[in-house]
């Protein structure tokens, strides 16, 4: 091949290189015009979708932030007299929460770390209720929460009334005979806190309520006092009708006069005058020389402990929404939808509200408030607990939302960038 033949082949081989190279494959227009507008309604529904998440995550981080509105607003709850213009207290919701964050604990908040119900051992719900702190109305709603849910609610008939201790032999034998409840049963029972464990049986799912212990001895003392009480009693039980004047005096009048049934005197024992001053001893349990000591260190400690490890929840009407929603969630087999029950009026029945009990002055209550000092500790501690296991919740809500805007974000860049 001459020189100017092979120059000429390789001029036209670079000519089919470069056709190659450069080469256009055409679209037909409509196609393109499809893409562009799958595109732009892809971007337009993440948009749309991040915008609504957006809104839903600032709701709730107001309904979390330490405004006094919405710390009062996110429960739908009245404050007690005691406690108003505290609402930066701990023992507030939105009060835990801003000591929970400031300190950092905010961050190990868990549902999972807060929820005993896992370490139950059989399938069966026990309320050991306090009296006084609304214990018939939960058991109204948990008997009709037990015909949605397909579980029975038993009430300890044969014990009538309130159990202050049980001996060794009683405790064993009241254990024996809630372990032998089919599973998906439900026990309520007057009855001090019950060691399961310690009777080596297989321990329950613990839940119980709690009240302001002053508020819940002065609704004792005119509880008691009512005439559709003691009426049924004598006759029942052939006693005679109480002497007028312990059925007329007044609350004050008793605090102030001295009166044994209305003197509250810090580690005294079992006074067997009836007034249930003691809210501890129902979650200390038996021992008499450990748990009756009014307004002591240890029964407040042992307490404490047994809610701590053993009850599931422990709540209060005092938070009516957070105690359902807590219960919703951590008792799900037992509580599911128990706040659409409950606002939806078959909750109503309102017999164990007394309307003999008037108004008592606040330097009564204060007066009182005095010698309640870790009656009431212990009843803060359970609603801080409370509000623990209720901001977990929430918080992980929020989290839940956040790795839906992540990846919500992540897929709306990709779209873009395509």
């Amino acid at each position: 091949m001459s020189l100017n033949a092979e120059r000429s082949y390789k001029m036209k081989l670079r000519d089919v290189e470069n056709a190659f190279k450069y080469r256009r494959i055409p679209y037909p227009k409509r196609s393109v015009e499809l893409i562009a507008l799958l595109a732009i309604s892809c971007t337009f529904f993440l948009f749309m979708h991040t915008n609504k998440l957006n809104s839903r995550l600032k709701e709730m981080e107001v309904k979390l932030q330490p405004s006094e509105f919405s710390a009062l607003g996110l429960t739908g709850n009245h404050i007690s007299g005691h406690d108003a213009g505290k609402h930066d207290d701990i023992n507030t919701l939105h009060g835990t929460y801003n000591y929970l964050k400031s300190t950092g604990q905010i961050l190990q908040l868990s549902p999972d770390k807060l929820n005993n119900t896992p370490k139950a051992e059989m399938d069966v719900l026990f309320f050991n209720r306090v009296p006084k702190t609304g214990s018939t109305q939960l058991i109204q709603l948990m008997t009709q929460l037990g015909k949605v849910h397909d579980y029975a609610v038993e009430t300890d008939h044969h014990r009538g009334g309130i159990i202050p201790l049980l001996d060794a032999v009683q405790e064993s034998d009241m254990i024996d005979n809630i372990v032998n409840f089919e599973d998906g049963q439900a026990f309520a029972s007057h009855v001090n806190f019950l060691n399961f464990t310690k009777h080596d049986q297989p321990k329950p799912i613990y839940i119980n309520m709690v009240r302001d212990p002053v508020e819940r001895v002065i609704s004792w003392y005119y509880f008691i006092r009512a005439p559709w009480i003691f009426v049924p009693g004598r006759r029942r039980n052939n006693r005679e009708m109480p002497n007028p004047k312990w059925v007329n005096t007044e609350f004050d009048q008793c605090v102030t006069s001295g009166e044994k049934v209305c003197t509250y005197i810090e580690n005294s024992l079992l006074e067997q005058v009836g007034d249930h001053r003691r809210q501890t001893l129902f979650f200390c349990g038996h021992n008499e020389f450990q748990c009756t000591p009014f307004n002591a260190r240890l029964p407040l400690q042992l307490a404490k402990m047994n809610v701590e490890r053993e009850y599931a929840v422990v709540g209060t009407w005092e938070h009516t929404n957070e105690t359902l929603a807590v219960l919703e969630a951590y008792i799900p087999r037992y509580f599911a939808d128990a706040s659409k029950m409950y606002y939806s009026g078959l909750n109503t029945d309102k017999r164990n509200v007394n309307p003999m009990k008037p108004h008592i002055s606040k330097d009564i209550i204060d007066m009182v408030r005095r010698n309640f000092t870790r009656e009431i500790e212990f009843y803060q501690f359970c609603r801080q607990r409370l509000h623990k296991q209720y901001l977990a919740i929430k918080l992980n809500e929020l989290k839940q939302v956040d790795k839906s805007l992540a990846r919500l974000s992540e897929a709306k860049e990709m779209a873009i960038i395509n």
